[in-house]
């Protein structure tokens, strides 16, 4: 797998997505008229950065869970990309992957011009994106699916490699003298969350276990996490899964009167603050913005350009990246504005 491909563009400015949960509605065209007027309005969105392009409609559609800060940065990106590409965004979401694979045939049967879709749970994905592909709709794929992408027939993947973070997050454990650590899984079923508990598995030399939480009811995960930490007082170090999940591990701690420690995956502005105090170690960073802006302009690149993105053979990675004392301080201006 090509790892060199993990370092992209930084720093574009963000724009908040309309959210449309049920059935998307799906509409847009553009029309343009001749004349020296129209020339410099195209000359003027040329030189602003934006495409004077057909208008195109992309359906983002994933499986977020509600409450889950991680999916506002994805909107974020994803919609700066469109603002710059003449496109119209309708984003929808589920983690149910029943009703997420009815999200994007509801975007197959208004016959969109591409759909970037998560994979958590790609067999459940299977028989939409191939309804998808018949229908020459493309398709891309984003954040979870990276082993799958590929047998699913999607045109070009965006994200991390989730056994490969796992085992630096593992390595990264034994550096500071972890000996007993528990992983948080807050969604069973969800290949990439089972991927980086796998990872940390295999690298990690101390002794770890996974522990199933409820990611959709919080009080849940805290008194389920207070009552591991109580009933081993072992553990040394807790590992979430996402940045309201480690946070709550935190409380959990204080609860339990655990020494235990918190490290996780991915960020948000609070979890950035967290790492500035100390009371969350160190967090590995996927760049869930960069996943969203990267997926919808490539919709816009193939359909402009005829542009795959790793030629379609290779995925883009987007991580993974720590982020702890040394650097935090670099990424919290970025966090802030939601777009780390």
């Amino acid at each position: 797998m090509d790892r060199s491909s993990r370092s992209r563009s930084r720093g574009l400015a963000p724009v908040m997505a309309a959210a449309a949960a049920a059935a998307l509605a799906l509409a847009g065209c553009s029309s343009s008229s001749g004349g020296k007027k129209a020339e410099e309005g195209a000359a003027s969105a040329a030189a602003a950065g934006k495409a004077t392009t057909a208008r195109m409609t992309v359906a983002l559609v994933t499986h977020q869970a509600p409450g889950d800060t991680f999916w506002d940065i994805v909107r974020k990106g994803a919609e700066a990309a469109a603002a710059k590409d003449n496109i119209k965004l309708v984003y929808s979401h589920d983690p149910n992957a029943g009703n997420q694979a009815s999200l994007v045939q509801n975007a197959v049967d208004q016959k969109v011009d591409g759909i970037a879709v998560t994979l958590a749970k790609p067999d459940a994905m299977k028989d939409v994106i191939s309804k998808a592909t018949a229908a020459k709709i493309p398709v891309v794929g984003l954040n979870s699916g990276l082993s799958d992408w590929k047998k699913l027939g999607l045109m070009e993947f965006f994200g991390q490699d989730e056994s490969v973070a796992g085992e630096a997050l593992g390595k990264r454990l034994n550096e500071v003298g972890a000996k007993r650590t528990v992983c948080v899984i807050q969604e069973q079923g969800n290949v990439g969350l089972t991927q980086r508990c796998d990872g940390v598995k295999k690298t990690f030399s101390g002794k770890t276990e996974t522990l199933y939480v409820n990611g959709t009811d919080m009080p849940s995960v805290k008194s389920t996490i207070t009552a591991k930490l109580k009933q081993d007082p072992a553990i040394d170090y807790v590992v979430a899964l996402g940045a309201p999940y480690a946070l709550t591990a935190v409380q959990s701690a204080d609860e339990a009167g655990s020494k235990a420690k918190v490290a996780t995956f991915d960020l948000n502005k609070e979890l950035t603050a967290a790492v500035k105090k100390g009371t969350i170690q160190f967090a590995v960073d996927q760049q869930p913005y960069l996943q969203g802006y990267l997926a919808v302009d490539s919709l816009w690149l193939y359909k402009n350009n005829g542009n795959y993105s790793g030629g379609g053979e290779q995925p883009v990675l987007t991580g993974p990246a720590f982020v702890d004392t040394s650097n935090v301080d670099a990424v919290a201006g970025f966090a802030a504005k939601g777009t780390r």
